[in-house]
């Protein structure tokens, strides 16, 4: 049977999707690229140095929806198929040959660069950020998916003149292009995955600082945020130099910088050398008990290793990248934050896993569709474990002879763990059987392991024992404990598990005594505030803690209504954790009360309802949307950027608002109130309302 032309481009064009190009192998990439934010469109070129291994009769790069304007092959135009997902040249390849391909391309990408801020009035809010992983840097360079293939990109970024740069490598020059625009290049020395190539343009500034081992370090920042830089990257040196000295291979890259971005999909992003983060980590030295970047900043800073040095070869071995960069993140806060510290946090982790696990969702680490909570927590797990099995000395041998012999190379489970059976002279089948290929969870050992470590978590499930032994003797087991216990950790979590079973002269005495971890317990754990404590809790209005007083505030303002107007007064200044927590209530509570500046409410209204607009992060947004919808509060201009979130590039927020969209259409005239704002919306906006009012 002969097929005709078109349908043989068709098969070539879907098998070169399902193979590995493995006979070519792809050394270096000069990428030049310009973002044009208006149109949301990239133009570049690339131009890829190939190295031909054996005969073979075609080549394939990875493109999603670009639109090619030439290809040279050799300095010499040559004949390709693009099929919107790939571009291949079909010609026969000598082994031994080397060649230069490069293509010039525009793309207007549908995902992994994003353009923020464009439209707004601000231009300290323009942003363009990439996100890559694992195999998306495709839709705006023509590259890889398959991250076996591993290339040295150096990258030259043109931009409006005022604006930063940032991408991987070293800053080698920086020149004017034109009259208001420069080109910004940046050499890397060692070949990485197409995912891990990336590059911010924005409003930043920086401050620089250098390992132990002479490693230039770099710390973006917003300059809204110049006061944050400090409390945001503190210990980022430290971070560093342990995990150099505990992982015992020198960082594999000329410098390292981080940058935190706008609505940033996930915490952080391990591109090679350029970590970029979400900016709601930007915290101040209040916010920084509440909530603070070191475990993001050491996570992405250990995947320079693991991860980036040496990369799986697929999803099953992703254990490989996320449960190492967790476990060393928990090692590096071990060494700040105290052992202590260190395994109440694996408690926690342990009991999520085994929660996850006993409802039947338990999954194996080599699953390549695990979550998660199964990559990163029950990862960390399996390398403490490993660890308790083969000793300390064996399992950083182990690991050293491991990042050694794989340096820019992939790797599966089976060549980690043979190193470590190297090191250790024990076989590992047995342990890889019981954390690796089991999807239980097996609580009691971890249980047993923690017990036996920690004192402080060892008390704790003796007095758990001993309070289900004599259910009604809760408040006494405790009291009588407590002058005894040295842990706050451990104090916390009694108050958390057991706090509405003590005594109000026993929790004045926690609210006067106690630091403020312990306070903090107090505040969250209570459904109702005991009069006789109404003085202490108003203390916690002044704790330095954002969550203390967002907790405080409500819970006074609920139960002691006629003391209202002195709690909104109290903190009508503060602001909170970049989430903005204690603003936005505050706004809310000050709307509902009835005698509270009743003047000032519409100025409330209105800046309450401001938060929803897309200038703001999404959390704030996600908070602003969830009180207004509470107070039936939403205006035409909140409804507009509550249908513009049900298309937003970050799912949860995309899913949450469209979550309470679906709420506001069960209300009386709520069909009518979407339709007088339709004819405002964009394009999208009313494509998506359209499937809404549908249903």
């Amino acid at each position: 049977m002969k097929l005709r032309p078109i349908v043989l481009f068709f098969l070539f064009g879907h098998m070169l999707l399902s193979q590995i190009q493995d006979k070519v192998d792809f050394i270096r990439a000069g990428v030049s690229v310009e973002a044009f934010p208006e149109e949301k469109r990239i133009d570049g070129t690339v131009a890829y140095e190939f190295q031909v291994l054996k005969d073979v009769d075609s080549i394939f790069l990875d493109a999603v929806n670009i639109d090619l304007l030439s290809v040279l092959l050799d300095m010499e135009k040559v004949k390709f198929v693009n099929d919107g997902k790939t571009i291949s040249i079909k010609r026969k390849f000598k082994k031994g040959g080397s060649h230069i391909i490069k293509l010039e391309y525009t793309t207007k990408p549908k995902q992994t660069v994003y353009f923020l801020g464009w439209e707004d009035e601000n231009p300290s809010n323009d942003q363009i950020w990439t996100q890559g992983q694992g195999k998306y840097t495709s839709h705006w360079l023509p590259s890889f998916d398959d991250m076996n293939e591993k290339v040295e990109f150096d990258m030259h970024i043109t931009a409006k003149n005022g604006l930063s740069v940032f991408s991987n490598g070293k800053l080698v020059e920086k020149n004017v292009v034109k009259e208001n625009k420069e080109v910004w290049t940046f050499n890397m020395d060692k070949p990485m995955s197409s995912y891990l190539v990336a590059f911010v343009i924005g409003d930043f500034e920086k401050r620089t600082t250098a390992s132990t081992s002479k490693i230039p370090i770099e710390l973006y920042y917003e300059p809204k945020d110049s006061l944050k830089a400090e409390p945001t990257y503190r210990y980022t040196k430290e971070i560093f130099d342990f995990l150099e000295k505990e992982i015992g291979i020198p960082y594999p890259w000329q410098n390292y910088k981080q940058i935190p971005v706008q609505d940033f999909l996930y915490a952080g992003m391990e591109n090679t050398g350029a970590t970029i983060f979400s900016n709601t980590f930007m915290v101040d030295s209040i916010a920084f008990a509440d909530k603070n970047y070191v475990n993001v900043n050491a996570h992405e800073l250990a995947h320079q290793w693991f991860g980036n040095l040496v990369t799986e070869q697929s999803g099953e071995h992703h254990w490989l990248h996320e449960g190492f960069a967790t476990y060393y993140a928990y090692l590096a806060e071990k060494k700040i934050f105290g052992e202590e510290y260190f395994y109440w946090r694996l408690l926690e982790t342990a009991e999520a896993l085994n929660n996850f696990s006993g409802d039947g969702n338990g999954e194996a680490l080599t699953n390549s569709s695990a979550g998660s909570l199964t990559f990163y927590e029950k990862g960390a797990w399996a390398l403490v474990m490993l660890k308790k099995r083969v000793g300390e000395h064996s399992f950083q041998q182990g690991v050293q002879n491991y990042l050694s012999q794989y340096a820019y190379k992939n790797v599966t489970i089976s060549d980690f763990i043979w190193e470590i059976e190297k090191a250790s002279g024990m076989k590992l089948s047995d342990f890889e059987e019981t954390w690796l290929q089991e999807s239980e969870f097996p609580f009691e050992k971890v249980k047993d392991f923690l017990i036996d470590k920690s004192t402080s978590i060892c008390t704790y499930f003796d007095i758990q024992n001993n309070i289900k032994k004599k259910t009604d003797s809760t408040g006494t087991i405790i009291t009588d404990k407590w002058d005894a216990l040295q842990s706050d950790d451990l104090k916390y979590r009694l108050i958390l598990d057991y706090g509405n079973d003590l005594s109000v002269d026993f929790l004045k005495k926690i609210l006067n005594e106690e630091s403020l971890k312990v306070r903090q317990a107090v505040a969250l754990s209570l459904g109702k505030t005991p009069l006789l404590l109404k003085e202490e809790f108003e203390s916690l209005l002044l704790d330095r803690s954002y969550k203390t007083m967002e907790a405080t505030l409500y819970r006074l303002w609920t139960d002691f209504p006629n003391n209202q107007k002195t709690y909104l007064d109290k903190t009508r200044k503060v602001i909170g954790l970049p989430n903005k927590n204690v603003r936005l209530l505050w706004l809310t509570l000050a709307l509902v009360s009835p005698e509270y500046n009743t003047n000032l409410k519409p100025g409330y209204f209105d800046e309450l309802s401001s938060y929803t607009g897309s200038a703001y992060h999404f959390e704030v947004r996600l908070l602003a949307f969830q009180y207004l919808k509470n107070i039936g509060g939403f205006n035409d201009e909140t409804l507009k950027n509550l249908v513009e979130a049900c298309s937003h590039h970050v799912w949860h927020f995309k899913k949450s608002s469209r979550n309470i969209l679906k709420e506001f259409l069960k209300g009386e005239g709520s069909i009518a109130r979407l339709k007088s704002i339709y004819p405002s919306l964009g394009q999208e906006q009313q494509q998506y309302l359209d499937k809404a009012l549908s249903k």
